[in-house]
């Protein structure tokens, strides 16, 4: 039996009248009494009989109509109960990040969503020399990506783009380097220095090439290496400068100082990346609010210093 032919005989086991639920349901009374005969077709019981000028409910009519009843009450009750589990977060969120990300967001991520053990977070850092991050959204609920701007092309493939901070990128020098006198350094100054590069493509690399175009010099590269502990290892030998994040460098006072580039674009966006349809999970609602509120309160620790 149809529960919406159901709900019409509850109907009238309560108003009384085919016209009255004719109104109540926004129907014509024709189409009440159309449906309710095609429903004591299904029931194979006579449930409405004549009364008057009216109709009433048959000994079999009131029995169908209270068993409707609870029906009703039994569909409301799985429907709240429905509603209620999808709008509590809970379950694997799987979150992809990049190294210095991960370093600067995943410590407080992790304190933040300890008070809701109902969400288990599983992350990847394998990224390694990946640039598209959009490789890994199909596999994963959150990506954690950087990149020179916000990348149009997230956009264009219909991600969900959520931007988390803007991180200043410094030029690193080893401490008794003539340029750590100054407050702040330009493209002039820099440009004829002995470089150790990232490799290319990487969103450094994008402030060595903003270098080259403000000055119309070329930038000599001597080594191209992606892991940032090795680089300021090699800057605080003495081996040349570099580019590196401002938040996340960590060889300040042990042979390395870093230094602001003014003049030209030197900074990296951090966003999250995910598919629409992810980020109305209430669990990934809740990691990217932790994100969110984490990757503020970093970028706050640093301006105040």
């Amino acid at each position: 039996m149809d529960v919406r032919r159901l709900g019409l005989l509850r109907e009238l086991s309560e108003r009384g009248t085919v016209g009255a639920v004719a109104d109540a349901m926004h129907i014509t009374p024709s189409a009440v009494s159309q449906q309710l005969k095609v429903l004591e077709s299904e029931a194979g019981y006579t449930l409405i009989e004549p009364a008057g000028r009216g109709v009433a409910l048959t000994v079999a009519g009131r029995a169908l109509a209270q068993m409707a009843t609870e029906m009703s009450v039994a569909i409301s009750r799985a429907e709240g109960q429905w509603r209620e589990y999808m709008e509590r977060p809970g379950g694997e969120v799987r979150v992809a990040t990049f190294q210095t990300g991960g370093e600067m967001l995943l410590p407080g991520l992790f304190t933040r969503m300890a008070t809701v053990p109902e969400v288990e977070l599983v992350i990847s850092d394998l990224i390694g020399q990946l640039v598209d991050f959009t490789q890994l959204v199909p596999d994963h609920d959150v990506v954690i990506a950087d990149s020179p701007t916000t990348s149009s092309s997230w956009i264009d493939r219909n991600l969900r783009v959520v931007p988390l901070m803007t991180e200043p990128l410094d030029v690193a020098l080893p401490e008794d380097h003539p340029l750590t006198r100054r407050a702040s350094l330009s493209p002039k100054d820099v440009v004829g220095e002995t470089w150790i590069g990232v490799p290319s493509d990487d969103p450094f690399d994008q402030v060595l090439s903003q270098v080259v175009a403000a000055t119309g010099e070329t930038v000599r590269v001597t080594q191209r290496i992606a892991d940032n502990g090795i680089v300021e290892a090699l800057v605080a030998a003495g081996h040349g400068i570099a580019i590196l994040p401002r938040f996340t460098t960590r060889g300040r006072g042990n042979g390395l100082v870093t230094r602001p580039l003014v003049g030209i674009r030197a900074r990296r966006e951090i966003s999250a990346l995910l598919r629409p349809d992810r980020f109305e999970r209430p669990s990934v609602r809740l990691v990217i609010q932790a994100l969110r509120d984490e990757a503020r309160a970093v970028a706050d620790s640093h301006h105040s210093v």
